[in-house]
């Protein structure tokens, strides 16, 4: 049975703060990041917009108006500090998550060796 839509985009926050820790972005690029990075499970454009809408109102993200460039005026999202420390939480529950899912399939690999004898 494929993922519930909520869980498919579970990690989307931190892929999010993941790409703006590389660069300030608007919001196209971002999803473009994604787009490249998370081929198997592509976030929509309405999801990435409410995460970073989501990550401002929690003051992990801020932004500004880029009125610079040619065509329409563009909203720059850049990390905050308290962004940088949710992107180092996010990295310590993901390797206890890893550590947790090498020891299954580690022992899930043990008992299949042992059922094939």
């Amino acid at each position: 049975m494929p993922p519930k839509r909520k869980q498919q985009y579970r990690h989307l926050p931190a892929f999010i703060l993941l790409a703006l820790a590389q660069e300030p972005s608007h919001g196209g690029a971002v999803l473009s990041a994604l787009s490249q990075r998370m081929p198997l499970s592509r976030p929509d454009s309405a999801a990435v917009y409410r995460t970073l809408q989501q990550l401002e109102e929690e003051g992990q993200v801020a932004s500004n108006w880029d009125t610079g460039g040619s065509g329409p005026a563009r909203r720059v999202y850049r990390l905050t500090e308290a962004g940088w420390q949710k992107l180092d939480s996010w990295r310590e529950d993901i390797e206890v998550r890893l550590g947790y899912l090498n020891c299954f399939l580690e022992t899930y690999a043990d008992i299949r060796s042992h059922r094939a004898r």
